[in-house]
């Protein structure tokens, strides 16, 4: 659907709702919790909607763990999560719909005097992680780095002390490059690190790697774009060493993905993919009627979907250091949100 058409129809739904009231207020309000991987561009779409629709999207960073708990507790009419949910966490709940939003990646961003940019590998972070590699001139990450004089100072690793659908990712693909950390740490949104220091949400992490000389974090890649952070370029599936670019990780989805749109795309096997790339989800109920919602909140929350997908917004991800969905993610979605009902019937916009 186009972005026009969407819009329109969410307008004269707003306007019917008035009508037989002068003082009525077209406004409706929906409110989502969760990722802070994509605040910033939840922000600005946010922000669009409400300008393009007069509908406010109040919208709580708090994790992609809050967020599904929220969602699950049926207090707000969106979570975002980076995320997923299994299938044993969908037996939990009533049937949901994955809306994917946007791409973006966890790049690991530190911070060394002098030293603007660094080679590591899936392995040697695992173990930088783990506890196991502890200085910044070790032998590992010297091969890697032939061309750098390394000191000899302490690696301070910083960690997401909430739950985290980047940690999520990021715990995803140590297992998938390292047989240790899969069996002794796993991948999780929450995992006991064992050393290091702790900080909540994405902005967090990169503010304390920011301040903290010999650190390194793993943090969403707008947040370190936007603050200018120096990011480790990292061995892909294919041995080559990748810097995180907007390009880099578009190249991550050059692959099939299942209609339902849960899939993950770290360790790409494209020759020109960073390997810690990743998808973002919006997670809505299938059936809108819960917790007194009205007919009218469901439908702007299916249009306000339908206007994250549209090739306007997708194209304006850029602007804020994400990387526009594919398109058969786009069509899926789309598709999927067919299904989503109002007292058991399909929701026309």
């Amino acid at each position: 659907m186009k972005v026009k058409n969407i819009i329109m129809t969410i307008a004269a739904m707003c306007m019917a709702s008035a009508c037989g009231n002068k003082d009525a207020q077209s406004e409706i309000k929906l409110s989502g919790a969760g990722a802070t991987f994509p605040e910033p561009f939840y922000t600005m779409v946010f922000n669009n909607f409400n300008n393009e629709t007069n509908n406010t999207v109040s919208y709580g960073g708090i994790g992609s763990g809050g967020g599904v708990r929220n969602l699950k507790d049926k207090i707000v009419d969106f979570a975002a999560s980076d995320a997923f949910l299994s299938d044993e966490e969908m037996k939990e709940m009533d049937e949901v719909i994955h809306i994917p939003t946007c791409m973006g990646a966890v790049v690991l961003a530190f911070n060394l005097p002098n030293i603007s940019e660094i080679n590591l590998s899936g392995d040697v972070i695992a173990d930088i992680f783990a506890g196991n590699i502890t200085k910044w001139n070790d032998n590992r990450i010297s091969d890697l780095n032939p061309q750098l004089d390394l000191p000899d100072n302490d690696i301070i690793p910083v960690y997401r002390s909430d739950g985290s659908g980047t940690t999520f990712i990021f715990t995803h693909y140590l297992s998938q490059v390292s047989e240790s950390w899969k069996k002794y740490y796993g991948e999780s949104k929450s995992v006991d690190f064992p050393k290091g220091q702790a900080a909540k949400g994405n902005p967090g992490v990169a503010n304390t790697v920011k301040e903290t000389p010999f650190s390194i974090g793993y943090v969403g890649s707008e947040y370190a774009f936007a603050q200018k952070l120096s990011m480790a370029s990292l061995m892909n599936a294919c041995g080559n060493i990748i810097k995180p670019t907007l390009a880099s990780i578009t190249a991550s989805a050059n692959g099939d993905i299942p209609m339902d749109t849960r899939t993950m795309i770290t360790n790409s096997p494209d020759k020109d993919a960073y390997p810690i790339s990743c998808l973002t989800w919006i997670i809505i109920y299938k059936e809108q009627n819960y917790n007194n919602r009205t007919e009218e909140q469901a439908k702007a929350t299916i249009g306000l979907m339908q206007y994250i997908l549209s090739d306007k917004i997708q194209q304006s991800s850029t602007k804020i250091n994400y990387a526009p969905l594919p398109k058969k993610a786009i069509e899926y979605s789309l598709n999927n949100l067919k299904k989503a009902t109002y007292n058991g019937k399909q929701i026309s916009l």
